[in-house]
């Protein structure tokens, strides 16, 4: 028996400790290790990230942050010492794992989130309480920093800035735009420019391997007819919490959720289904969806749905836009959830 309830229903509430509890790498990632990371013999930038991230972990907590934004600009800079660090590369070498491993191994208090939930966290807390609130962690991680919205990395360089003001060690990864000309390096001056007078207390790490941006998006499978949604959604997760919704109140109901909680309003579900998905044509509406699809993704949660493919989910021109890059992420992993929620062959 499948146990049914909506996303629409549920309206969470959550404290500024709950929501700080939510910064830790997702499933995907929870045990990962320097160990576990395999580097391609034929790269050595892969070997050589590994023992510059060790050798940065040695230095979180070790008393050698803090001292004003003096010390941070012409203070000591040997790598363990900088207050930060930065992984650059295309898609699909592992900077995510990288970055994880990180933060296992380094002692805490500790933060580990994607730039959406930072800046989501901004907007729930206000950026000062923000700052008072990480400013006594040991290590920040951010994965997926974004350079596709002037406003927001305006807003992370500050954070950033304050951070590392106040000795807490930064380490960040971005990835570049698929269909991007030249390689993830241009993601690395982006990075440095944006960040500002940060910059020179950034290590950049440069991890080469296979480029998986031109290889376009996954075939998204086809969507199941209305009629079908019961019995796949039975035979796919029997004995499973499922959340059932009609896509357009869905919608309707993230706008008053803020994104901040889309952690704990998918908690304790195993499986998703979604009736009549329809493209999305307003911006704020896809972004906020964008959230959404992260979480689910983070946590492996298979998706049924009926309506339109999800390569159709948002418009042509969102899909050639500035904010291309999280579209392309967002159907990108629907896709592949879409993919794990239809294992089996209708009987």
């Amino acid at each position: 028996m499948v146990q049914i309830e909506q996303l629409a229903a549920r309206t969470p509430a959550v404290s500024v400790d709950e929501l700080l509890k939510g910064f830790y790498p997702s499933p995907r990632f929870g045990q990962v290790s320097f160990a576990s990371y395999r580097p391609d013999p034929k790269q050595p930038s892969q070997a050589a990230a590994v023992r510059a991230l060790e050798h940065f972990a040695g230095g979180v907590g070790a008393g050698n942050g803090g001292g004003g934004l003096f010390r941070k600009l012409f203070g000591k800079k040997d790598d363990a010492g900088r207050a930060g660090i930065y992984l650059d590369g295309g898609f699909g070498v592992g900077k995510t794992h990288l970055l994880a491993s990180l933060w296992h191994a380094a002692p805490g208090p500790k933060a580990f989130g994607t730039f959406v939930e930072y800046t989501n966290l901004v907007g729930a807390l206000s950026f000062r309480k923000t700052v008072d609130a990480l400013s006594s962690y040991k290590l920040v991680c951010i994965d997926e920093f974004e350079l596709d919205d002037p406003g927001d990395t305006v807003l992370m360089s500050r954070l950033m800035r304050e951070l590392a003001d106040a000795g807490v060690k930064l380490a960040a990864t971005s990835n570049t735009l698929p269909g991007s000309l030249g390689d993830g390096r241009f993601a690395a001056v982006d990075f440095q420019r944006e960040i500002q007078v940060l910059a020179d207390q950034f290590e950049v790490i440069r991890i080469d391997g296979e480029d998986f941006r031109h290889r376009g998006l996954p075939a998204a499978p086809a969507p199941l007819k209305d009629s079908d949604l019961p019995g796949r959604m039975k035979a796919e997760f029997d004995g499973r919490t499922v959340a059932h919704d009609e896509f357009g109140t869905l919608i309707h109901h993230l706008a008053g959720v803020h994104p901040s909680r889309y952690r704990q309003l998918i908690d304790g579900i195993d499986a998703v289904v979604w009736r009549n998905v329809e493209t999305i044509t307003e911006q704020a509406v896809a972004l906020r969806f964008v959230v959404l699809a992260d979480r689910l993704y983070d946590k492996d949660v298979p998706i049924l749905a009926s309506g339109v493919p999800f390569d159709k989910l948002f418009t042509e021109e969102m899909m050639t836009g500035g904010y291309m890059k999280k579209y392309f992420r967002a159907v990108s992993r629907l896709t592949a959830l879409a993919r794990e929620g239809q294992n089996h062959e209708p009987s």
